[in-house]
Protein backbone atom coordinates (compact mmCIF):
# COMPACT_ATOMS: atom_id res chain seq x y z
CA UNK A 1 0.00 0.00 0.00
CA UNK A 2 2.86 2.40 0.79
CA UNK A 3 4.35 1.80 -2.67
CA UNK A 4 1.03 2.64 -4.30
CA UNK A 5 0.81 5.88 -2.30
CA UNK A 6 4.32 6.92 -3.43
CA UNK A 7 3.44 6.27 -7.09
CA UNK A 8 0.31 8.43 -6.84
CA UNK A 9 2.30 11.23 -5.14
CA UNK A 10 5.00 11.05 -7.83
CA UNK A 11 2.38 11.17 -10.59
CA UNK A 12 0.76 14.26 -9.04
CA UNK A 13 4.10 16.01 -8.75
CA UNK A 14 4.90 15.25 -12.39
CA UNK A 15 1.56 16.57 -13.66
CA UNK A 16 1.63 19.65 -11.45
CA UNK A 17 5.16 20.54 -12.64
CA UNK A 18 4.13 20.53 -16.32
CA UNK A 19 0.89 22.47 -16.10
CA UNK A 20 0.86 26.16 -15.31
CA UNK A 21 -0.06 27.27 -11.85
CA UNK A 22 -3.52 28.83 -11.69
CA UNK A 23 -3.70 32.59 -11.27
CA UNK A 24 -6.35 34.49 -9.50
CA UNK A 25 -8.81 36.07 -11.91
CA UNK A 26 -8.05 39.61 -10.77
CA UNK A 27 -4.29 39.16 -11.26
CA UNK A 28 -4.79 38.01 -14.82
CA UNK A 29 -7.14 40.89 -15.51
CA UNK A 30 -4.69 43.45 -14.17
CA UNK A 31 -1.81 42.19 -16.29
CA UNK A 32 -3.75 41.50 -19.48
CA UNK A 33 -6.24 44.21 -20.28
CA UNK A 34 -7.63 43.50 -23.70
CA UNK A 35 -9.15 46.01 -26.05
CA UNK A 36 -12.86 45.48 -26.43
CA UNK A 37 -13.86 44.72 -29.96
CA UNK A 38 -17.41 45.97 -29.52
CA UNK A 39 -19.04 48.45 -27.25
CA UNK A 40 -22.36 50.22 -27.17
CA UNK A 41 -20.68 53.63 -27.19
CA UNK A 42 -19.15 52.92 -30.63
CA UNK A 43 -22.57 53.53 -32.17
CA UNK A 44 -23.03 56.78 -30.25
CA UNK A 45 -19.61 58.08 -31.30
CA UNK A 46 -20.33 57.71 -35.01
CA UNK A 47 -20.25 61.02 -36.84
CA UNK A 48 -23.46 62.10 -38.52
CA UNK A 49 -23.49 64.57 -41.40
CA UNK A 50 -26.01 67.09 -42.72
CA UNK A 51 -26.77 68.24 -46.25
CA UNK A 52 -25.30 71.62 -45.23
CA UNK A 53 -21.90 69.91 -44.70
CA UNK A 54 -21.74 70.04 -40.90
CA UNK A 55 -21.10 67.00 -38.73
CA UNK A 56 -21.98 66.11 -35.16
CA UNK A 57 -20.60 63.42 -32.90
CA UNK A 58 -22.47 62.49 -29.73
CA UNK A 59 -20.53 61.95 -26.52
CA UNK A 60 -20.63 58.54 -24.85
CA UNK A 61 -23.18 59.77 -22.29
CA UNK A 62 -25.44 61.17 -25.04
CA UNK A 63 -25.74 64.56 -23.33
CA UNK A 64 -23.38 66.62 -25.48
CA UNK A 65 -22.31 66.64 -29.09
CA UNK A 66 -19.32 68.05 -30.91
CA UNK A 67 -20.05 70.12 -34.03
CA UNK A 68 -17.80 70.92 -36.96
CA UNK A 69 -17.68 71.28 -40.73
CA UNK A 70 -16.89 68.36 -43.02
CA UNK A 71 -13.67 67.80 -44.96
CA UNK A 72 -15.67 68.31 -48.15
CA UNK A 73 -16.78 71.78 -46.95
CA UNK A 74 -13.26 72.72 -45.85
CA UNK A 75 -11.88 71.80 -49.28
CA UNK A 76 -14.68 73.65 -51.06
CA UNK A 77 -14.07 76.81 -49.01
CA UNK A 78 -10.35 76.89 -49.66
CA UNK A 79 -7.97 78.67 -47.30
CA UNK A 80 -9.95 79.74 -44.23
CA UNK A 81 -8.97 83.19 -42.95
CA UNK A 82 -11.61 83.89 -40.27
CA UNK A 83 -14.06 81.95 -38.11
CA UNK A 84 -16.89 83.48 -36.11
CA UNK A 85 -17.57 81.15 -33.18
CA UNK A 86 -20.85 80.96 -31.24
CA UNK A 87 -21.20 82.56 -27.80
CA UNK A 88 -20.91 80.33 -24.74
CA UNK A 89 -24.22 79.40 -23.10
CA UNK A 90 -26.10 80.51 -26.21
CA UNK A 91 -29.38 78.63 -26.70
CA UNK A 92 -29.61 77.23 -30.22
CA UNK A 93 -32.37 75.55 -32.16
CA UNK A 94 -32.00 73.11 -35.00
CA UNK A 95 -31.17 74.97 -38.21
CA UNK A 96 -29.89 78.14 -36.50
CA UNK A 97 -26.78 79.88 -37.82
CA UNK A 98 -24.38 79.84 -34.87
CA UNK A 99 -21.30 81.24 -36.58
CA UNK A 100 -19.54 81.69 -39.90
CA UNK A 101 -16.46 80.54 -41.77
CA UNK A 102 -14.77 82.96 -44.17
CA UNK A 103 -12.16 81.98 -46.73
CA UNK A 104 -10.36 83.65 -49.60
CA UNK A 105 -13.07 82.25 -51.92
CA UNK A 106 -16.30 82.74 -49.96
CA UNK A 107 -18.11 82.82 -46.64
CA UNK A 108 -20.51 80.29 -45.20
CA UNK A 109 -22.77 80.13 -42.15
CA UNK A 110 -22.33 77.34 -39.62
CA UNK A 111 -25.73 75.77 -39.02
CA UNK A 112 -26.52 73.57 -36.05
CA UNK A 113 -28.39 70.34 -36.79
CA UNK A 114 -29.43 69.94 -33.16
CA UNK A 115 -31.08 72.03 -30.41
CA UNK A 116 -29.37 72.79 -27.13
CA UNK A 117 -26.96 75.14 -25.38
CA UNK A 118 -23.39 75.93 -26.45
CA UNK A 119 -21.19 74.49 -23.70
CA UNK A 120 -17.73 75.01 -25.20
CA UNK A 121 -16.10 76.56 -28.26
CA UNK A 122 -12.77 75.81 -29.89
CA UNK A 123 -11.18 79.20 -29.17
CA UNK A 124 -7.93 78.10 -30.82
CA UNK A 125 -9.68 78.62 -34.17
CA UNK A 126 -9.96 82.37 -33.49
CA UNK A 127 -6.17 82.74 -33.59
CA UNK A 128 -5.48 79.91 -36.04
CA UNK A 129 -8.47 79.64 -38.42
CA UNK A 130 -6.36 77.76 -41.00
CA UNK A 131 -6.45 74.72 -38.67
CA UNK A 132 -9.90 74.02 -40.06
CA UNK A 133 -8.27 73.19 -43.40
CA UNK A 134 -5.82 70.79 -41.73
CA UNK A 135 -8.19 68.70 -39.59
CA UNK A 136 -11.85 69.78 -39.95
CA UNK A 137 -13.26 66.53 -38.58
CA UNK A 138 -10.80 66.22 -35.71
CA UNK A 139 -8.99 68.87 -33.69
CA UNK A 140 -10.64 71.74 -35.60
CA UNK A 141 -14.13 71.13 -34.20
CA UNK A 142 -16.17 74.30 -33.74
CA UNK A 143 -18.42 73.88 -30.70
CA UNK A 144 -19.73 71.44 -28.13
CA UNK A 145 -23.44 71.62 -27.51
CA UNK A 146 -25.41 70.31 -24.54
CA UNK A 147 -28.24 68.53 -26.32
CA UNK A 148 -31.89 69.23 -25.50
CA UNK A 149 -33.48 66.96 -28.11
CA UNK A 150 -32.90 64.61 -31.00
CA UNK A 151 -32.03 65.99 -34.45
CA UNK A 152 -35.16 66.13 -36.58
CA UNK A 153 -33.55 66.85 -39.93
CA UNK A 154 -31.89 64.34 -42.21
CA UNK A 155 -28.66 63.02 -40.72
CA UNK A 156 -26.37 60.82 -42.80
CA UNK A 157 -23.71 58.25 -42.00
CA UNK A 158 -20.21 58.67 -43.44
CA UNK A 159 -21.05 56.36 -46.35
CA UNK A 160 -24.32 58.16 -47.13
CA UNK A 161 -22.59 61.55 -46.92
CA UNK A 162 -19.79 60.41 -49.25
CA UNK A 163 -22.39 59.26 -51.79
CA UNK A 164 -24.27 62.58 -51.33
CA UNK A 165 -21.14 64.66 -52.04
CA UNK A 166 -20.18 62.54 -55.05
CA UNK A 167 -23.62 63.15 -56.58
CA UNK A 168 -23.36 66.92 -56.07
Amino acid sequence: MAARFNIVRAARQLTSATRPRPQFACQGWQTQQRQRLFSVSAVLKEKKYTEDHEWIEMSADGKTCTLGISEYAAKALGDVVYIELPQLEMDVSEGDAIGAVESVKSASDILTPISGTVAEVNSELETKPANINKDPEGDAWIAKITVSGEPEGKMMSKEEYTAFTEDA
